[in-house]
């Protein structure tokens, strides 16, 4: 250990001391933070997978080179089939970046308006969903709808929906959690709502607008609607700690992608090549341009680095119940990113 590798730890002591909630932390992830730092992503991963993680995927793109692409652990662990940085992962709430895309593409075709309401869109709506008659198109794209997150009603995990009804029923005929565009609060239901009004306006599903306006154009190949689109076996399997099931037989009906597929994607987001003329403007207004993905067995990471001009992607199919594989997960994040920026700084 260096010296400056000891102070650092020295400090780190020194702080948990005196501080009473650190003791509430798993040491794991005081573990994970205080390690040396590997000299390489390749080494990160491997010690990662040291960490409790079954598998791990890393793609990066600096801009004016190759893309790198990393893997470690398993693909599939019952089959001992070992990671591969091309599989296809289930990218969760990631899709929510594709869907406010799609939306701005509509808006600006003039086919939605961002200042219509829930109400005018979903009329069978109005009485079931409170303040359905303020609360627009902007604001649930925004998450300041005040919409309950259908995930948040107790019985979710206690009776798992069948069907989009079901899931909708989650969050139907309940109180606001505030006033529309008073507050922020992340929801699902505001999601699967506009998926819906995009099916309804286009009069066919979202997922071929969205192949047809974003995928084709940029040439990704590898990026899917739904399970029933893929072959199964280049999912990457997905564990809850301490259950046996691999997960990656659910159709969530969120999409899958290769994360060199959401790398290249995520960059045209930023630089503004996914959009045409006047739909960057728009969606600069209403949506983020990074985003994190969580679903049963599934982790995702993908943000777009301005300052060294750099997309990373990170995809582990490790989670628990207790949250702390997603704290892992970002503390391993934040050090690829570091082991990227020394990386950057040797090259000059």
């Amino acid at each position: 250990m260096t010296k400056k590798q000891s102070k650092t730890l020295i400090r780190l002591v020194l702080l948990i001391s005196t501080t009473i909630s650190m003791f509430f932390v798993p040491w794991i992830l005081v573990w994970a933070w205080i390690l040396p730092l590997p000299d390489t992503i390749q080494g990160q991963l491997d010690e990662t997978i040291g960490h409790g993680f079954d598998g791990m995927i890393v793609y990066v793109d600096k801009a004016g080179k190759p893309p790198e692409f990393y893997a470690a652990g398993w693909h599939d662990r019952k089959n001992k089939i070992p990671a591969y940085p091309q599989a296809i992962f289930k990218i969760a709430s990631i899709t929510k970046l594709y869907i406010a895309v799609a939306t701005t593409k509509l808006v600006k075709e003039g086919r939605l308006s961002l200042d219509k309401t829930l109400a005018d869109y979903f009329p069978e709506l109005a009485g079931r969903i409170e303040y359905s008659d303020k609360i627009t198109l902007r604001m649930m794209l925004q998450h300041r709808s005040g919409i309950p997150n259908f995930i948040d009603h107790p019985d979710y995990w206690k009776k798992s929906p069948k069907s989009r009804q079901e899931t909708l029923d989650y969050a139907l005929d309940l109180p606001a959690d505030f006033k529309p565009g008073e507050d922020y609060a992340y929801s699902n239901t505001n999601y699967m709502l506009i998926e819906d009004l995009i099916d309804k306006t286009l009069g066919y599903p979202h997922q071929q607008y969205i192949k047809e306006q974003i995928l084709n154009p940029l040439g990704l190949k590898n990026t899917f609607g739904s399970l029933s689109e893929v072959d199964i076996d280049d999912v990457m399997s997905g564990y809850y700690v301490g259950v046996d099931e691999d997960f990656k037989y659910e159709d969530t009906g969120l999409m899958l992608a290769t994360a060199e597929d959401v790398g290249i994607f995520l960059r045209a987001l930023n630089d503004g090549s996914v959009f045409n003329e006047g739909e960057q403007e728009i969606y600069s207004s209403i949506y983020v341009y990074n985003h994190t993905g969580l679903l049963p067995g599934y982790q995702s990471i993908a943000e777009f680095h301005k300052d060294i001009n750099t997309v990373v992607i990170q995809f582990n199919n490790t989670t628990n119940f207790d949250g702390y594989d997603w704290n892992l997960a970002e503390i391993i994040y934040n050090r690829i990113v570091k082991i990227v920026r020394h990386e950057m700084e040797s090259d000059n």
